[in-house]
């Protein structure tokens, strides 16, 4: 099979990602191959070992995936192609046979702890936790007997030989983890009139309100921000760049011209991608901000240069 037809993930078996990635239609005509971490999984993409890889890159909970965003932000430019959105509930797993009362240890990923904090406060308050690189890597953890449970998908149980000593572990109700399909840089596909675009960006210099202008671009334009994150750029404390999403397509006028005008004030844009939304929502456009107002807008004022009035 070759590596455009590859698509890999945060693994190892059994974890959140994998589950997404395999909710795509196109994943069943796929080889599907873990990697060790979303830098990794990334670095496949960027050395053509594969087409494409399932990151997360976001949740309800906690926000931004640091790795994700910085790797998007510093690494060598690849773009996001479509998002899946997954609700997370944990289960937590042990060998069979183990009761609550025996496990004295767990682990998981790092998110997982925050996101089950209250349960295991509740019932566990004794437990030492101990972070994996995965969910999936602490379930192999527990069968390998370093750890007592993990909290992980109960999906995960069959490929590790454990089981579910409890379900549905969430502190929040509708908890949801966005993961996204990235690959090499292509033309975009067309908008479907329900869409996102991503982008990071770098402040020139700083000064009051600096950031105000930036986002002014979009407020005028009436682009809305569906998420908006500062990551330091590792150049010095109160150096940052900026990871947004936004409404509409890059072939939409007030979405192009909003990055436009990014581009002209900024010490640099990375496009990241235009692509469907998961929710299928299409964003309401403000009056005076449609396309046919945009070129409307364009024809006046040729009209005017020509003396046409």
């Amino acid at each position: 099979m070759s590596a455009a037809s590859r698509y890999t993930y945060l693994g190892p078996e059994g974890t959140f990602t994998e589950a997404a990635l395999r909710s795509l239609p196109e994943a069943a005509t796929r080889e599907l191959v873990p990697s060790v971490s979303v830098p990794a999984a990334l670095d496949a993409v960027r050395g053509g070992e594969a087409g494409g890889a399932l990151v997360p890159i976001e949740n309800s909970v906690e926000g931004g995936i640091t790795a994700t965003l910085d790797e998007l932000a510093f690494g060598e430019p690849l773009m996001i192609y479509r998002e899946v959105l997954l609700p997370i509930a944990f289960a937590l797993l042990v060998r069979p046979g183990t009761d609550l009362a025996a496990v004295k240890t767990v682990t998981g990923h790092p998110a997982a702890q925050i996101q089950v904090r209250q349960w295991l406060a509740e019932h566990l308050p004794d437990a030492v936790w101990e972070s994996a690189a995965s969910n999936a890597d602490g379930a192999r953890l527990v069968q390998e007997g370093r750890f007592d449970g993990a909290f992980a998908g109960e999906f995960a149980a069959p490929t590790y030989g454990l089981e579910a000593l409890a379900t549905e572990i969430h502190d929040a109700q509708n908890a949801t983890t966005r993961f996204v399909l990235v690959g090499r840089p292509a033309r975009l596909a067309a908008p479907t009139g329900a869409d996102k675009t991503s982008a990071v960006f770098w402040l020139r210099d700083d000064h009051p309100g600096a950031l105000l202008e930036l986002l002014q671009e979009f407020a005028i334009r009436g682009v809305n921000l569906m998420r908006i994150e500062s990551r330091p750029t590792g150049q010095g404390l109160g150096q940052y760049c900026f990871s947004v999403d936004a409404e509409g397509h890059l072939t939409d006028r007030r979405v192009g011209e909003a990055l436009m005008g990014l581009r002209r004030r900024c010490l640099n844009v990375r496009f990241l991608g235009s692509y469907p939304r998961a929710d299928e929502v299409a964003g309401a456009v403000a009056r005076g901000t449609g396309d046919a107002e945009f070129t409307d807008a364009s024809d006046w004022l040729n009209r005017a240069l020509d003396g046409r009035g």
